[in-house]
């Protein structure tokens, strides 16, 4: 009897849900499963899960794809939201803090005494000095969190990024490893040396000896539990790094925007660092002497900014995106929206900036202004990757708001590139699952990509102008 091919499972950890997802060797999903997560905002600027919930709702979709699966797992990859910090104990693996998440913005005022540095950190990290990343975080469970300063005193601590503490709990070794894309995400580890920091942990006083050991993208990380059976787990990384291989190889002249809790906007730039003052450079992927870096943008108010005006507006989730569809369709002249939900990403890094709009509207004009936002700030990190590293020559949308034509067709009018709409739009586990399958090359997209070709819209362009300007004044 020959053989079956090989599957590969894919584990989707998001901000809203996690998910297994099970690949044939010709890269279709044959099992699937999602488990919704629960997210809490005790203010306007502290957001977490539950570290248990999140740890459970990976077994029960894993259980779940597994159980309408028949056939052999030969391998397994692990994508997760970065910056998302928590601290465990060593010895037993529980958790000592919630999971702070990327979102999350508690520490600004304490991490702003090290503006001075913020060159020096840019340097070192390819980031910007921002709450948003895990040294802040980290540093305040070290002062407010009593279980997490006995464990650092006890020798018992361990903390870092989420992707850490998962693969410590649910694979049989407990490793405690991270990878490149999510150690990158701290605002501690070097991209050039691919290594913490000496310099930025004595800076932000966090104790080296609790972090993760810094292993390759690929890496025998540990035997995952999938039903009665077991498979290696052998990728590790960041939700929006996996997103950028989930059609293959990146083309370095294409920008690959993923569009969902936020839009994050990713740029191959080869073996080398490129430098950009406000855009990010960071490692996407290393393993067996290969290195990749790409240049990023970041919107961190995108689909987290439509739910927002969403509830404010007592739209519900399960009707928001039919709302937003229609309005985008029938409003031709909204007020603008200055968006700084979770905080004013790049080009800007204004973690403190207050959301408004310019100007009284009605409910439908106020989602297109929000949409508008999103496609306007994706614009200005378009034309930042331009300078940095030459034109732009195509884009690829995918995410959750790649589903609104109206979305794209503005993007594409006001930044005068195409931009394609794969079939496939699950893009962060196809990327995650190609790379556990070893990058194969006859995974192809389901069908040709729609296409949106720039119409021009003098109207568009004129409300990107005026809230250029309006952001510009607001930030002075």
């Amino acid at each position: 009897m020959a053989p079956s091919s090989p599957h590969f499972l894919a584990i989707d950890q998001g901000g809203h849900a996690s998910r297994a997802l099970i690949f044939d060797a010709a890269g279709d999903i044959v099992a699937e499963a999602g488990v919704d997560i629960a997210t809490r905002r005790l203010d306007g600027n502290r957001v977490e899960h539950d570290p248990e919930e999140l740890v459970e709702s990976i077994r029960r979709c894993i259980h779940e794809a597994e159980a309408g699966f028949d056939g052999e797992i030969a391998a397994a990859g692990l994508a997760t939201q970065r910056s998302s910090i928590v601290c465990w104990d060593r010895t037993t693996g529980a958790a000592l803090s919630p999971v702070i998440s990327w979102q999350d913005r508690r520490a600004a005022d304490w991490l702003r005494r090290f503006e001075n540095r913020s060159a020096d950190i840019h340097a070192l990290t390819g980031l910007v000095l921002s709450p948003h990343y895990g040294a802040s975080k980290l540093r305040w469970c070290l002062d407010h969190l009593p279980d997490v300063a006995r464990a650092l005193a006890d020798g018992r601590l361990c903390c870092g990024p989420l992707a850490s503490f998962l693969l410590f709990r649910l694979l049989g070794n407990r490793p405690f490893a991270v990878d490149p894309a999510n150690g990158s995400r701290t605002l501690l580890w070097d991209c050039t040396t691919r290594t913490w920091s000496t310099a930025l942990l004595d800076l932000f006083g966090v104790p080296g000896a609790a972090l993760p050991r810094c292993v390759p993208t690929r890496h025998a990380y540990g035997a995952l539990a999938i039903g009665d059976r077991t498979a290696p787990l052998e990728v590790c990384t960041g939700d929006q790094s996996a997103a950028l291989f989930a059609f293959g190889e990146p083309w370095p002249d294409t920008v690959y925007i993923n569009a969902g809790t936020g839009a994050f906007l990713q740029r191959g730039v080869g073996s080398r660092r490129a430098e950009s003052a406000t855009l990010l450079c960071s490692v996407v992927w290393e393993a067996d002497g290969e290195l990749s870096y790409v240049l990023e943008g970041t919107v961190n108010g995108a689909g987290s900014a439509l739910r927002q005006i969403g509830d404010e507006l007592g739209i519900g989730i399960e009707t928001l995106d039919a709302a937003v569809t229609r309005a985008l369709e029938r409003t031709p002249a909204p007020p603008l929206f200055l968006n700084g939900v979770s905080g004013l990403g790049s080009p800007f890094w204004r973690s403190d900036f207050r959301s408004r709009f310019l100007g009284d509207a009605d409910a439908e004009a106020k989602l297109v202004a929000v949409a508008e936002s999103i496609v306007f700030l994706i614009a200005v990190n378009l034309e930042e990757m331009t300078r940095a590293a030459g034109p732009v020559r195509r884009l690829v949308l995918s995410g959750g708001l790649a589903a609104q034509d109206g979305l794209c067709r503005r993007l594409a009018d006001l930044s005068g590139i195409a931009v394609e709409r794969p079939v496939v739009r699950e893009a962060t586990a196809r990327g995650l699952a190609w790379l556990v399958a070893g990058r194969p090359g006859n995974w192809l997209d389901e069908g040709e990509p729609e296409t949106f070709a720039p119409a021009g819209d003098p109207a568009l362009r004129d409300r990107f102008a005026r809230w250029r300007a309006a952001v510009a004044a607001a930030l002075r």
